[in-house]
């Protein structure tokens, strides 16, 4: 297999990559690539411009700041597992990114390439609904409650990129996955947290129309979780099983 022939740009201003969009006929956004370059490379896409988003400033660095993980983007799997950042104020999310794949995948991937693209496989977009994360593009904050649409399918719109993931820092939160032994993609996954009385579990892998809320399995817990008291308190990620 040999893709269709098309130009890559690495630009280095969200400007420069807005304008390169605006100016070709059937552009795609660059990330980490791991869905985009396979579907290439059996024609099944054929985007005539690549517009590598991984230089531009905005879509760099992880901090911890208000109560709130600020991920950029551009953050590999890699990163976001071995970020101190992250690994303090959400374990199950470092986890997380270590589970995903194999060590050359988590080196490339990126957390927005993998939100952007929405693959029913992916860990992240249950993460994010779990969580109650944002994701702030270059025009707009949209709710993870909002954001994700279906299959593959997200509220993006032409043209939008991905900025950074805004992740409010739960009191406790855990993932747990039945993986393919194959790719170590996720078969199902399931992310729950707590903060207060608040209790979210999101659910990836299992639904036809993608990454879904459990409303059944948040209620049971809010009332296990009564007064506060958890199981899996201070935070702690529980043991994570990949089978």
């Amino acid at each position: 297999m040999y893709m269709y022939d098309f130009t890559y740009r690495r630009p280095a201003t969200l400007a420069e990559a807005a304008a390169l969009f605006a100016g070709a006929d059937s552009p795609a956004f660059l990330s980490g690539g791991h869905t985009l370059l396979p579907t290439m490379k059996n024609r099944l896409a054929m985007p005539d411009l690549l517009i590598d988003l991984r230089a531009i400033p905005e879509l760099a660095g992880i901090r911890h700041q208000g109560g709130r993980l600020e991920i950029g983007a551009a953050s590999t799997h890699e990163a976001v597992a071995a970020s101190p950042e992250v690994r303090a104020a959400i374990p199950a999310l470092a986890a997380l990114a270590g589970s995903i794949a194999d060590p050359q995948v988590r080196r490339v991937g990126t957390i927005g390439g993998s939100v952007a693209n929405n693959d029913p496989a992916a860990d992240y977009p249950a993460a994010l609904l779990g969580l109650g994360a944002e994701i702030v593009t270059d025009r707009r904050s949209v709710p993870a409650d909002d954001f994700f649409e279906g299959l593959f399918t997200t509220a993006l719109e032409d043209g939008e990129i991905v900025l950074r993931i805004s992740v409010p820092v739960p009191e406790a939160a855990g993932y747990a996955k039945l993986c393919s032994q194959a790719s170590r993609y996720a078969v199902a996954g399931v992310f729950a947290s707590r903060t207060g009385r608040d209790v979210r579990v999101a659910v990836t892998g299992a639904g036809s129309d993608g990454v879904f809320r459990w409303a059944e399995a948040e209620a049971a817990l809010s009332l296990r979780w009564d007064g506060g008291r958890s199981t899996a308190g201070g935070g702690r990620a529980p043991r994570q099983r990949s089978r």
